[in-house]
This record gives structure tokens, sequence and C-alpha cells, in this order.
């Protein structure tokens, strides 16, 4: 490890908490709240899907960096994937998607745990992003979530959906 990764893993542990304790403490009615005006209109539920399913598809591009693998995935399709994704934890419970987030996010900080800061530099495929240094995309893995999170602050403060951030 390094300093590079040793600051990634307090954000990364911070931030896992700060989550898990926001979304623990919403109440039953709260997680049925509509946050996203367009797009997928993610209820609060769909939103903590959309984490664990967006940090578990990230282990994959991790490792591909760790291999060096250059290829580019053709004919993704990111709407598609997240769709599918959030899709396939309809039926989990609030407690077990709490779960299953401090899950993902414990594998996310042994990844980092296993890596030195040179490996930073590697690069690695994101289907959004493009091509970029894997430490863009780690530190994309908690900022991804705060914005996510922030619009469901905003959601459940105001009662209404939000359109999505940029």
């Amino acid at each position: 490890m390094g300093a590079k990764t040793d600051d990634i893993i307090t954000r990364m542990q911070a931030k896992a908490e700060e989550t898990a304790a926001y979304f623990g403490g919403l109440t039953p009615e709260a997680w049925g709240q509509q946050v996203y005006t367009t797009g997928p209109e993610w209820d609060v539920r769909q939103v903590l899907c959309h984490f664990v399913s967006a940090e578990s598809s990230f282990e994959d591009i991790f490792a591909a960096a760790m291999r060096g693998d250059t290829t580019t995935p053709e004919d993704f399709d990111i709407d598609e994937f997240n769709a599918r994704e959030v899709g396939q934890m309809d039926d989990w419970t609030p407690d077990r998607l709490i779960a299953q987030f401090q899950s993902v996010r414990a594998g996310t900080i042994a990844f980092l745990q296993s890596i030195d800061d040179p490996d930073l530099e590697r690069q690695s495929w994101h289907p959004w992003f493009g091509w970029d240094k894997l430490e863009k995309f780690l530190k994309l893995v908690y900022r991804h979530n705060m914005i996510h999170e922030r619009d469901v602050r905003k959601a459940l403060e105001t009662g209404t959906p939000v359109p999505p951030s940029e």
C-alpha cells in the first residue's frame, strides 16, 4: 500500500459508515419515495440496489486493470445493465441491502489493501468514462454514491423526485 491507497481506504470506510447509517435510519415509508424524475425513476430502495450492483461490478474492472487487460467490451449498454441488476434485487429487504452494501464495500477495501500506489496508475475501462487510471475509478466508487445519496436526501426532504445529478 501507500499514502494514496491509504487515503482512498480511509475515505471509503468513512463514506460506507455514513451511507449505512443514513439508510439504516430511514423509516419504512421513506424506502418507497421516488428519487428521480427521469431515467430509471428509482425509488430510495432502488438507489441502494444500484450502489450494491455498481460496486460489485467494479470488482471486474479492478481485476482487469491488475491483469493488464486492455480489452474494451463491445456493445455494453450501461442503462440496460443498471435496469437488469437493480431489478434482480426487487425482493431484497432494506436490511439485506444495507448488509450487502457493507459486504461489497469490505471487498473493495480488501482489494485496495492488496495493491500499492504504483498500481493506481494502471489503465482501466469504465462503461461511462472509458479508459482512465485505476485511481480515478476507485475514487469514483465513493463519489458516485455521494452524488446519488445527495439526490435521495433532496427527494426525501422535499417529498418530490429530483432530476438526476450530473
